[in-house]
């Protein structure tokens, strides 16, 4: 009975590391994405709007996820630059790298652990 449980258990988390791996994209720690903000990247915030509004990182653009592929037309002056999704803690900006690569986008990241590692870090978060 043990040895099922952990085969199903085992089974589950490679699925979930695969997935994450195909949908494309990089993950970053918060400090590599500071340095690629630096060279001229941009943050997206891909959270829903209230989320956004508790506070988001500096000069961030937020496009909800479920928003992207409607709103691909306004990164496309970034589509040869680094262009870094984020979310509350990485699931939904994964999904955001996927879409963004297979839409021609050649420098996608995300923060691994989302807004949470960020906060974490002790980096700067903005509330308006």
């Amino acid at each position: 009975m043990l040895i099922g449980a952990f085969a199903v258990t085992l089974g589950m988390i490679v699925f979930v590391e695969l997935q994450r791996r195909m949908r494309g994209g990089k993950e970053i720690t918060p400090s590599a994405a500071v340095r690629l903000q630096n060279d001229d990247g941009l943050f997206i915030d891909v959270r829903d709007l209230g989320e956004y509004k508790n506070g988001h990182l500096l000069n961030a653009k937020h496009i909800a996820l479920k928003e992207l592929g409607d709103r691909l037309h306004e990164l496309e002056k970034h589509k040869d630059k680094p262009v870094i999704a984020y979310c509350g803690n990485g699931m939904r900006a994964a999904k955001a790298s996927g879409m963004l690569v297979k839409n021609g986008f050649s420098q996608v990241f995300s923060i691994a652990g989302g807004l949470a590692a960020w906060e974490k870090a002790n980096l700067p978060v903005e509330k308006k």
